[in-house]
């Protein structure tokens, strides 16, 4: 707002003392202070109000309003309860300096024009930025020329002074202010995705408010503009389960650092009209898979239906410039299977493939790669119920067998669990598998087959969100878990609950013994140093060992015996 318009409010009481030829300034907030210097506090723009408690003589005047000249104050409004009058040497310090000078006359309280100016400012900044995400949104809606969602950040920031960063549903960074804006870290990130999720699946009325620390953030749901329903549209937040499951996992969310709970209706909506333009270029992000999407399939497709090596090696040529553009060499490639399953889905697997699909190449691009280039390297087929990865590794990962430098399993999952498990709640579950690298297209049938096992092995473990590797599979842990329950329960059964018995009745300890045991190898004395025994000890507890099981530990078949009934204990 301007000078003028505040002299123009009688409510305020306010009488001009100097600087007439100045009140076309623009005012764009206000602090009250009665320090000698204030500085600090002052970001320019300001209407200053005091009660001059700060001077003690005429020789304050001067340095005072050198030092809000200095911080590009907009004018000075001074309060006449404490002197009865505003100084002469303070009205003579503004008309020097030509800075805007106001009596506030002792029946006006500060507080009272305080808050006129607050929401003046707020309803228009409000209305300036309302126009501008407007055009921006046009812009943006007819082709690539309003430059992001970055710019929309950099005009929250700039107009309403509100800091503002898109995440993505695993807590990557997607946008984040371009001027001024402050790191979000990674931690914060994921905190913030996890509360969303878990705000959502619980169907609360977004913004979702969340306290991290001490700061409180306001998070809006960026909906994909053909998502909903229009009735879905038209109540936020009506939608039913299913609904929500197939967008839950995708959706990225709008994160503002401010309490948006006492906003106003039109702040309010101001908001969601950003995150209906942000949602564009999310939904434009999602067109530029299509290509990547397409050619995983193709490849998927020749793989699943066992065509000839070389028709398989074609449609990899094909890919590979699209996925690692400028590599000279043919890379290696890794697969890696995902799928999405909900409880209660009727055996409807179909339902997952798409949700896997998008979720999978979210996990690829890994939430500490902000933006989205990374993801220009992912492609991702479904087929059924489940999400297929094809992931390139430039040819000189093969110094390294293609796994070191290429995609770890658990790894993929380490930064994005919390979310994730927030996101799935009670009734969903992620699993995944990956392959080793192959270099050739006739390893690529071997590798999918690979990543399917390696996931079979990760949906046996508990857990909302599990993964597993290739190197697994070249384990005992790959039996194990197909071993059926009852055969599990009664292997295990015969052979540790005599011992487990005799521990709950004596407190022997042959459980951990037995444990130390074959840990150790078989080695008496390495053992009883692990377990701070006399030998003689360690041979009486295992020769009980023996004794109540009718097992021999000095035989190869009983020591695997007993540590295969341990690991499925």
């Amino acid at each position: 707002m301007r000078l003028r318009a505040l002299l123009d409010t009688d409510a305020l009481g306010l009488r001009l003392l100097g600087g007439e030829d100045e009140l076309d300034r623009t005012v764009r907030g206000v602090m009250t202070t009665d320090l000698r210097d204030p500085s600090r506090y002052l970001s320019g723009g300001e209407l200053v109000l005091t009660g001059l408690a700060w001077r003690r003589d005429a020789a304050d005047s001067e340095p005072f309003v050198q030092i809000l000249v200095g911080a590009g104050v907009t004018a000075v409004a001074a309060g006449e309860a404490e002197l009865g009058h505003v100084p002469e040497d303070l009205v003579k310090a503004c008309a020097r300096h030509r800075l805007p000078l106001f009596a506030v006359s002792e029946s006006v309280a500060f507080a009272t024009i305080t808050e006129h100016v607050v929401r003046q400012v707020s309803g228009e900044r409000a209305g300036d930025l309302a126009a501008v995400v407007d055009r921006h949104r046009r812009m943006m809606t007819s082709g690539p020329a309003g430059g992001g969602p970055d710019v929309v950040l950099d005009l929250l920031g700039s107009d309403l002074d509100l800091g503002a960063w898109v995440l993505s549903p695993t807590g990557r960074l997607v946008a984040s202010p371009r001027v001024g804006g402050p790191a979000l870290p990674a931690d914060v990130c994921a905190r913030l995705a996890a509360e969303h999720l878990a705000a959502t699946r619980s169907g609360r009325r977004a913004p979702h408010r969340v306290t991290v620390g001490t700061t409180t953030y306001s998070l809006f749901p960026v909906r994909g503009t053909g998502r909903t329903t229009a009735a879905a549209r038209d109540v936020r937040d009506v939608r039913d389960v299913r609904d929500v499951r197939e967008t839950v996992l995708s959706e990225w969310l709008l994160a503002v650092e401010a309490d948006a709970g006492d906003w106003a209706e039109e702040r309010l909506d101001l908001l969601h009209g950003v995150t209906q333009l942000i949602a564009v270029e999310r939904d434009r992000r999602e067109s530029a898979r299509t290509v990547r999407r397409r050619l995983a399939q193709e490849v998927l497709e020749l793989v699943q239906a066992g065509a000839a090596p070389a028709e398989i090696a074609a449609r990899l040529r094909v890919a590979a410039p699209v996925l690692l553009p400028g590599l000279g060499a043919a890379p290696h490639w890794q697969v890696v299977v995902a799928r999405v399953e909900w409880d209660g889905a009727d055996g409807e697997d179909t339902a997952g493939g798409p949700v896997a699909q998008a979720l999978l190449e979210e996990i690829l691009v890994g939430p500490p790669a902000a933006g989205s280039e990374h993801a220009d390297r992912i492609a991702v087929a479904h087929t059924g119920g489940e999400a297929v990865a094809l992931v390139p590794l430039p040819a000189v990962s093969s110094e390294h067998d293609g796994s070191e430098s290429g995609v770890v399993a658990e790894a993929l999952l380490e930064a994005v669990r919390v979310p994730l498990t927030a996101g799935l709640n009670d009734d969903g579950r992620l699993t995944l598998g990956v392959s080793a690298a192959v270099h050739s297209a006739e390893g690529l049938r071997g590798a999918l087959e690979e990543a399917r096992h390696a996931r079979r092995v990760a949906a046996a473990r508990p857990g909302r969100v599990c993964a597993a590797g290739h190197q697994e599979l070249a384990s005992h842990v790959l039996l194990l878990p197909f071993v059926p329950d009852d055969v599990r329960r009664a292997f295990t059964a015969r052979l540790l609950d005599p011992l487990r018995d005799y521990d709950r009745r004596h407190r022997a300890e042959l459980i951990p013994t037995l444990e130390a045991f074959l840990d150790c190898d078989g080695s008496w004395t390495r053992c009883a140093t692990r377990l701070h025994l006399h030998v003689n000890t360690l041979r009486y507890r295992v020769g009980r060992i023996e004794q109540l099981t009718s097992r021999d530990l000095s035989r190869l078949e009983d020591k695997l015996d007993f540590f295969l009934a341990l690991r499925m204990s």
